[in-house]
């Protein structure tokens, strides 16, 4: 297998916007990441593309990826549609890694974009709830939020109940969130909020508030992977690991943890080596129950990290330096290549206002679909500066 790199990154803010197309905010993702490489479109040998709800939210249900890309020029190669519910971008990126890494092709494109929004929401939720067993949802899907909320909800509180985890944790999540999330110019919300603030916030689920939840989001995010021979002078990124698992059939090992256990077998590398992560916040809960996957806590020390302070910006181990899900927004089949984006920014040292000082190694972790107690898929990779 060859060294991969990432050459190029780009996206769109992440946002509610109503104005837009999918295919205007693919556009914009790929031409800022080809820009970012110093490649042309013509240099692109294959795509992967994802995307989750479209076929629900615009009626384009085949080959979204190749009409999406033919106004930029990117035509004649290859062009694999990718779906895996909120996963489906960090499987793209995957199998372009593949590519790479297996010698197909030099130069692969990564894309994932996703338009969310609608007038109807109830159809915004009823594409989201796509990402169960439909045939032993319940029929009648509560109104007003995603399907999704209740099953993270009734693990949140599952996990409460074992660990001893509050509320007040779960707000401390969205805090620290949103407090990275101003700092991103990409993000859809961020700003200062106490936790008295979240959880005095309108109710969506118990024990979820409104800034528990990841929003409906509007947005798209792309990166360039290339071999050592087409990899920019100078620093460079590589890809240390890309390991993507299912949930099993039976037993509780959770498909985050068998994700985690594959990246770090194949980098090498165990928790106390990274610097930076991103994980899929989809719910507040859920960020804490991921420390623990991921083995930067112990079982049933979420909380204790969250209050620790090291997961925020000038701890020892920031998560989430983008805002994360419930801040920098979640259009599910873009959200993935997000969370690359903002990995591959801090090992640049070009984060800004958010960078973490020193960054060499980062992880992201990206979940999608609900089955039992737990996602369906999970994708985890792991990432590191390289100075020659």
């Amino acid at each position: 297998m060859r060294d991969v790199y990432v050459a190029g990154i780009g996206m769109t803010r992440f946002a509610k916007q109503p104005g837009r197309t999918l295919k205007d905010l693919t556009g914009e993702a790929v031409v800022a990441t080809m820009k970012d490489a110093g490649q042309s479109v013509g240099d692109v040998q294959s795509c992967y593309f994802g995307n989750a709800v479209a076929g629900s939210m615009t009626g384009q249900e085949m080959l979204a990826g190749q009409f999406l890309l033919r106004p930029l020029g990117l035509g004649e190669i290859p062009v694999f549609n990718v779906e895996n519910a909120c996963a489906s971008a960090s499987t793209a990126f995957h199998l372009a890694w593949q590519a790479v890494a297996a010698g197909v092709h030099d130069a692969v494109l990564a894309v994932g974009a996703e338009k969310m929004t609608h007038p109807d929401k109830a159809r915004s939720f009823a594409a989201i709830g796509g990402s169960v067993d439909v045939e032993t949802a319940p029929a009648d899907l509560p109104a007003g939020r995603s399907f999704l909320m209740d099953m993270y909800a009734g693990a949140a509180l599952r996990y409460m109940e074992r660990t001893g985890t509050t509320r007040a944790d779960l707000a401390r999540v969205v805090v620290k969130n949103h407090r990275h999330g101003q700092l991103n110019p990409a993000a859809q919300y961020g700003g200062e909020l106490t936790v008295d603030q979240v959880l005095a916030a309108r109710e969506i689920v118990w024990p979820f508030t409104l800034q528990m939840c990841s929003p409906i989001s509007d947005g798209a995010a792309a990166a360039l992977l290339v071999s050592r021979d087409l990899c920019p002078a100078g620093p460079a990124v590589t890809v240390l690991a890309s390991a993507a698992r299912s949930a099993p059939v039976a037993g509780m090992t959770s498909v985050t943890s068998l994700a985690a256990a594959a990246a770090y077998q194949q980098a090498g590398l165990g928790p106390a080596d990274l610097h930076c992560v991103e994980v899929h916040d989809a719910a507040a809960s859920a960020e804490l129950l991921i420390y623990e996957q991921l083995g930067l806590a112990e079982p049933g020390g979420g909380a204790a990290l969250i209050r620790s302070g090291n997961t925020t910006l000038g701890g020892s181990q920031p998560v989430n330096t983008s805002g994360g899900l419930l801040a920098r927004g979640h259009p599910i089949g873009a959200t993935g290549l997000a969370q690359i984006v903002e990995a591959v920014a801090q090992l640049r040292g070009t984060a800004g206002g958010r960078q973490v000082p020193g960054a060499r190694i980062a992880l992201t972790q990206n979940a999608g679909g609900w089955h039992g107690s737990d996602n369906v898929a999970s994708v985890v990779h792991i990432f590191e500066r390289r100075t020659a």
